[in-house]
């Protein structure tokens, strides 16, 4: 049988990270000692107290049914009780607040809600991929807006064509931003309002990182900017708090009728989180903070190793205040990001995300996780030690 693949699949590049999966697996088939500072899974357990309000929910019957497509109250209301004692912002758990199977789903279907085939999508670059990969599936073009050094690692809005902006629907933001590190603040925010105001143009703000943050660094809520919630809507997931990658359980909240048209999508989609899932969730949300200031210290630790042991290679790095991801760019002896983290991985068993899998803007870098112990970051600058 002949199978065709749809035109907007055949448009998809290939997903970076299923490619680097694929050659670690062939790696360690072949019996090596892998250095993983790939892809950014936390390699901390799901705290104790979650995993046993997970089981204690698993067991009741009740929950083995379909869940609700608006979620749980209960995990509804510890969402809003968490952005009031983090951010001091007010949520209407009725209307502003949607539980995802992590953030990621709900990032990747929200352009089936306002993308018509020839209408953009502004997305940064570089990017976590479901920006672009939404968008495609949707029917949606791209329009990419270059992340440089020089600007801080913040998107030019001034420099988008006119031509585009009448077509613009929807335009993605990520601060702390994966993969560089970088920062937003207040000022950022307010301008980035008032150009969606202008234009009539949906903020999709992906926060997953807000959380882990280093020396005292707090990052801001993009709903803590007065007029936000007239413009869009932020997105936030358990799974790099609370090391829940493998649980699936996230939410967007803020303007209520961005959240209904992405109920509306997830409704004809799937069946909701499971509810033991949720309700691990709410432990999670309402459970001791001493645990995410644990897990920022260990990071941070682990952040200074690599940092300065890089440095002391000759490789100039800078210390992110947020993340769990170190941003660099290339030894100067070397171009192309993806032939220099194969020469990694086939010299030195060392796993880079090449800076070129996020986009043509990222050539060039490179990134590492910092999802490593620190004897495993300590052998890994070792090993660099032989060839740059």
């Amino acid at each position: 049988m002949k199978v065709g693949l749809s035109d907007n699949l055949k448009k998809l590049p290939p997903y970076l990270f299923a490619e680097i999966d694929k050659a670690k697996r062939q790696a360690r088939a072949q019996g090596r000692d892998l250095i993983d500072l790939g892809i950014g899974d936390p390699d901390q357990p799901t705290p104790k107290h979650i995993i046993e309000k997970l089981y204690e929910a698993a067991c009741d019957p009740a929950n083995h049914r379909y869940a609700l497509d608006q979620g749980m109250p209960a995990l509804r209301t510890a969402i809003r009780k968490w952005y009031i004692n983090r951010f001091r912002v007010e949520l209407s758990q009725d209307k502003e607040i949607l539980p995802l199977i992590g953030s990621k789903e709900g990032i990747a279907h929200i352009p089936l809600a306002f993308l018509n085939k020839g209408d953009y999508s502004l997305v940064p670059e570089p990017c976590y991929p479901p920006y672009k990969g939404g968008t495609i599936l949707a029917g949606g073009a791209p329009f990419i807006l270059p992340l440089k050094e020089e600007n801080n690692f913040l998107p030019d809005l001034s420099r988008i064509p006119k031509s585009v902006l009448k077509k613009a629907k929807l335009l993605f933001l990520n601060y702390p931003n994966n993969p560089t590190s970088a920062t937003a603040e207040a000022g950022f925010y307010e301008n980035v309002i008032k150009f969606a105001l202008k234009y009539n143009i949906i903020v999709l703000h992906d926060a997953a990182y807000s959380e882990i943050n280093f020396d005292g660094y707090k990052p801001r809520s993009f709903l803590e900017i007065k007029g936000a919630k007239e413009v869009g809507i932020e997105f936030h997931s358990l799974s790099k708090t609370y090391n829940m990658t493998g649980w699936r359980v996230g939410w967007a909240c803020g303007n209520e009728k961005v959240v209904a048209a992405l109920a509306k999508v997830k409704s004809n989609i799937d069946s909701g989180i499971f509810s033991a899932i949720q309700l691990a969730g709410v432990a999670a949300l309402s459970g001791p903070g001493e645990y995410v200031d644990t897990m920022c210290k260990l990071y941070q630790r682990r952040r200074d190793l690599l940092v300065d042991g890089l440095n002391q290679l000759g490789w100039q790095v800078n210390k992110p205040k947020a993340t769990f991801y170190v941003w660099a760019r290339l030894p100067k002896k070397y171009r192309s990001s993806i032939k220099f983290s194969q020469m990694l991985l086939e010299k030195t068993d060392i796993v880079l995300t090449p800076g070129c899998g996020f986009g043509k803007s990222a050539e060039g870098y490179v990134r590492m996780a910092l999802t490593a112990s620190e004897d495993k970051i300590k052998e890994a600058v070792d090993r660099l030690k032989k060839i740059i």
